[in-house]
C-alpha cells in the first residue's frame, strides 16, 4: 500500500507541532486517531519514523530524511492547487518591470503586442536600467538580470541563457581583416564595458584558459551604446545573443573566432521579492517572456 497525502499530513503536523495530543487538536481529530495514523503509515514505509516514549518522541534517521521529502511533496500539492485554481482567475492590475535597455528593446517589446493580446486587463509599465535598482524603492514588481546573481533576499526565477559572440561588422574586418587567433586582437580595436570588470572577459579558450581579458580601445556603460558601435565600423565587441540575433541573419554583423569560443551562456533571470506571494499577473509574464526566450537560449546556433 502506498502513503496517502492525508497521512503526510498528519505526520508533519505531528513534528512540526512537538506532540500527538497537540497535532489532533490541530487536525481536528482524537490523539488516537493521529497515533493509528503514524503507525499504519510506518507499516506502509516498513520502517520507524518517530522513536516513542511516554515523555518524548525522537525522528528516526528515516524520519529525518521522510519528513523532509514529505514537507516538499506537500508544498507542491500546494503550490498546484493554486496554479489551478488560479488558471479560472482573470489576471489584472499594473505590472512593474525594470530590465537593462538592451534586454528591454530587443527580448520585451517585440513580444508587447502578442501579451496585450493574451491579458488585455494587465496594464505595463516597462522601466529600463542598466544598473542594478532597489526593487522596493523603485516600485517594481520585477527585474530582469542579465548574468550571474549575487546572494539577496530577492527570490530568482531561471528564464533561460543567451550565448555570447565575439561580432564585428563586415566593413570593419573589410577595412582591418579578419582575426585569425586570439592573440590577434590585440591589433584590433575592442569595444569593452566600463563597468563590470567581468564583461571584460570575453569567452575565448587560448593557452592560458578560456576567458580571455580585453583592454577597451572604445568603452561604453550599454551593451546598446555597444551594439550601434559595432554596427558602425567602429570595433570589435563581445555582445549577447538575445540583443544581435536579428543583426546576425540581416548580415549587419559577423560572428569571429567562432571555433575558440568557449560556449560560455549568460544566465537571465527574474527576480522579486521572496516574501511576497506571486500575483497571478506576474506569473503570467513569466511564463510569457520564458517561452520566448527559449529561442535565444539557440543550442544550435553556429556563429
Amino acid at each position: 500500500m502506498k502513503a496517502r497525502s492525508d497521512e503526510l499530513q498528519i505526520f508533519v503536523c505531528v513534528i512540526e507541532c512537538g506532540s500527538i495530543s497537540a497535532a489532533a487538536e490541530q487536525v481536528g481529530q482524537t490523539p488516537s486517531a493521529v497515533s493509528r495514523t503514524l503507525s499504519r503509515l510506518e507499516s506502509k514505509l516498513d520502517t520507524t519514523l518517530i522513536n516513542r516514549t511516554t515523555r518524548r518522541m525522537d525522528l528516526t534517521e528515516e524520519g529525518k530524511y521522510f519528513f523532509e521529502q514529505a514537507k516538499l511533496i506537500l508544498d507542491q500539492m500546494d503550490q498546484l492547487e493554486e496554479r489551478l485554481s488560479s488558471r479560472q482567475q482573470t489576471p489584472s492590475g499594473r505590472l512593474r518591470i525594470n530590465a537593462a535597455s538592451p534586454f528591454m528593446l530587443h527580448a520585451i517589446v517585440p513580444y508587447i503586442a502578442e501579451f496585450r493580446g493574451l491579458y488585455p486587463d494587465i496594464q505595463l509599465e516597462l522601466n529600463s536600467n542598466d544598473l542594478i535598482i532597489d526593487l522596493l524603492e523603485q516600485s517594481t514588481d520585477i527585474a530582469i538580470r542579465i548574468g550571474t546573481l549575487a546572494d539577496s533576499t530577492l527570490h530568482a526565477r531561471s528564464l533561460g541563457c543567451s550565448p555570447l559572440r565575439i561580432l564585428a561588422s563586415p566593413a570593419y574586418l573589410e577595412r582591418h581583416g579578419t582575426p585569425r587567433s586570439v592573440a590577434e586582437l590585440s591589433e584590433h580595436t575592442l569595444l569593452g564595458f566600463t563597468q563590470t570588470e567581468s564583461l571584460n572577459h570575453w569567452p575565448l579558450r587560448h593557452p592560458h584558459g578560456d576567458r580571455w581579458q580585453i583592454q577597451p580601445g572604445i568603452s561604453a556603460s550599454s551593451g546598446e551604446t555597444l551594439r550601434h558601435l559595432v554596427l558602425e565600423g567602429q570595433g570589435i565587441a563581445c555582445l549577447s545573443h538575445f540583443m544581435t540575433i536579428d543583426d546576425i541573419r540581416a548580415g549587419r554583423l559577423i560572428p569571429i573566432l567562432s571555433e575558440f569560443n568557449s560556449g560560455y551562456r549568460q544566465p537571465i533571470n527574474a527576480v522579486y521579492y521572496r516574501n511576497s506571494q506571486l500575483a497571478l499577473r506576474i506569473q503570467c509574464f513569466l511564463d510569457f517572456i520564458q517561452g520566448k526566450l527559449a529561442d535565444y537560449a539557440d543550442p544550435g546556433f553556429e556563429g
